[in-house]
């Protein structure tokens, strides 16, 4: 049964703009008109979000758009609670996930302002407690603050964070620190611990000393208990967790939990969170002065590492910057169990954008298109269209992909491209295929569900298709065709399930000489021997980061899968 959703009764408030803002609108370079064209921008903002959400399926949403001065507009759309039909409101909390890193990080440096952190010693310099095995230098605030320590990302199946922490004892690093970029929710959990050690009180309360209260954020708390659930929108997720999810999926109330760690234990309202953004624009200075040194603000948005190989994006001390059309950019998203969020700002511009989600997926492009309408009223430019919704199955490079595909088995598939569509044909079906991501499509038939449909190129040229185990190779393919792998590799192959709320389950794969391990949303980590008998395993093109191994073989099948100390156990599904 396909479920939908209706957009409820809008809570839509167009804030009047402030008298230093309405001085603004006449100054250079600003349309005089600024305060119509941001009005009809607004209209055309929340037209676009009320259509997407209930076109995909988004439970609730809620967004917030400030400049330097003041906040410009809020909108909500969509259901708290799904089963009650309670509408989103301006007042209605959501967790904001690791958007709450920034918090911590500020809160730190307030610290080192004092004299009393310095990110560049060793941690063990504040939790001498903590123990972590490295054959390099002492890992430092730095190192973590940035994602570049090689730590793992979390230990979920462990309650207690603090024990999270310790429990790195049990591991190796595999790099030396400051050289790659791996994002870690422990990293900042061991964060909040230091400013815990270091002045006393918890991080929370830090926190909403620091930072909450100061700005005047009295909608937002710095951990959420059980008391906290009466007043947050229930958090949704997808049904089926094990494979990538489809646009209007199924979607089943998220697992709640109590949560007080520094990388991602604040709730919040968008509202709240543009008072938040505006001191971030404002670099540091909050409505009563300064909330951190402009220094220090250098030090949240320093380029502290670069976040990918091929991209212009850096992470700081908690948040990401970047450059966007000659703007310099800063933000973070966040991502809780049936919660997601992001926050990004114009540095240059002075405006930005939050937006609040129940579940876990994108804003379906409302979040760019409110930038794109901001750049265009404040630049005195057309307001552009709403994207158009292009469906998945339009594939612009379908005939790339055309040709057929045969695996060592003698198995074979054919894609076949008519026009911008992209057919599968397989065992006497024809099956349209969706766009996933760059080279990868989801295809809606029960053989294929578990896993993207992946293409990969020799020379630029489309020459094999992956789907789990299986690989198929065209006449173009050059390369080995027979892969010799160690015969125990067989018996880690399968289905691993934890009972935890994140992440909740994987599969291991061999194909084409190498295990991997598939992740429900197809993302792939490789597997690579550490000549002791297990493995490091980590993203695509990336540096080894989680330790991984197996035990417990019956009739041929391990039943237990490790990762970086977690355990994992053979599911009795494929």
């Amino acid at each position: 049964m396909k479920r939908m959703f209706h957009r409820a009764a809008v809570a839509c408030v167009s804030f009047g703009l402030s008298l230093a803002f309405g001085e603004a609108v006449h100054a250079e370079g600003k349309p005089a008109d600024l305060d119509a064209r941001l009005q009809k921008a607004f209209q055309m903002l929340d037209g676009y979000a009320a259509h997407v959400v209930e076109t995909r399926g988004i439970p609730g949403l809620s967004l917030a758009v400030t400049d330097r001065d003041g906040l410009l507009h809020t909108a909500t759309f969509g259901y708290a609670d799904i089963k009650l039909k309670t509408p989103v409101t301006a007042q209605t909390r959501f967790e904001i996930g690791s958007i709450s890193k920034s918090f911590t990080a500020i809160a730190l440096l307030q610290l080192s302002e004092r004299g009393k952190f310095d990110p560049q010693q060793p941690i063990t310099t504040y939790l001498p407690w903590l123990s972590i095995h490295s054959k390099y230098a002492p890992i430092t605030g730095h190192d973590i603050m940035t994602h570049t320590a090689g730590l793992p990302r979390d230990r979920d199946d462990i309650p207690s964070s603090l024990y999270m922490a310790a429990a790195l004892r049990d591991r190796w690093t595999g790099y030396e620190p400051g050289n790659h970029f791996l994002y870690s929710n422990v990293g900042y959990q061991i964060m909040g611990y230091a400013l815990e050690e270091i002045t006393g009180k918890s991080s929370g309360d830090n926190v909403r000393e620091r930072i909450l209260q100061p700005l005047g954020m009295n909608q937002t708390d710095p951990v959420f208990t059980h008391d906290t659930y009466a007043t947050l929108a229930t958090g949704y997720t997808n049904l089926y967790d094990d494979r990538p999810g489809r646009r209007n999926a199924p979607l089943i109330e998220a697992t709640w939990l109590e949560y007080a760690a520094g990388d991602g234990a604040i709730v919040s309202t968008a509202s709240d969170m543009a008072i938040y953004l505006r001191m971030l624009l404002n670099r540091g200075v909050g409505p009563d002065g300064r909330i951190m040194s402009d220094e220090s603000f250098g030090l949240l948005t320093q380029k502290g590492a670069k976040e990918e190989d091929d991209g212009d994006v850096y992470y700081g001390y908690g948040m990401s910057t970047w450059t966007s059309d000659g703007h310099h950019m800063i933000g973070h998203t966040g991502g809780m169990v049936g919660y997601s969020s992001r926050l990004e700002g114009d540095m240059d511009a002075g405006y930005g954008v939050v937006t609040l989600q129940n579940w876990p997926g994108g804003t379906g492009g409302v979040f760019d298109y409110a930038l794109k309408l901001l750049h265009a009223a404040y630049e005195g430019l057309e307001l552009p269209a709403p994207p158009d919704d292009v469906p998945p199955t339009r594939i612009k490079n379908a005939m790339e992909y055309s040709g057929t595909y045969s695996a060592s088995s003698g198995e074979r598939i054919v894609m076949e491209a008519q026009g911008d569509r992209l057919t599968l044909k397989y065992q006497g079906r024809a099956i349209t295929l969706e766009r996933y991501g760059q080279d990868e499509f989801l295809v809606p038939d029960r053989e294929f569900e578990l896993f993207p449909l992946r293409f990969g190129r020799q020379n630029g040229k489309v020459v094999e298709a992956f789907h789990g185990n299986n690989w198929f190779a065209s006449e173009a393919y050059s390369g080995p065709r027979e892969f010799e792998t160690p015969p125990e590799w067989a018996t880690y192959v399968g289905h691993y399930r934890a009972t935890e709320p994140w992440e909740t389950n994987f599969r291991i794969i061999l194909r084409k000489g190498e295990l991997k391990r598939a992740n429900p949303d197809g993302e792939e980590w490789t597997m690579t021997p550490d000549g002791h008998g297990d493995f490091w395993a980590g993203d695509e093109d990336a540096p080894p980061q989680e330790q991984i191994s197996f035990d417990s073989t019956v009739h041929g099948k391990t039943l237990r899968c490790m990762v970086s100390g977690q355990p994992y156990y053979r599911a009795f599904t494929p």
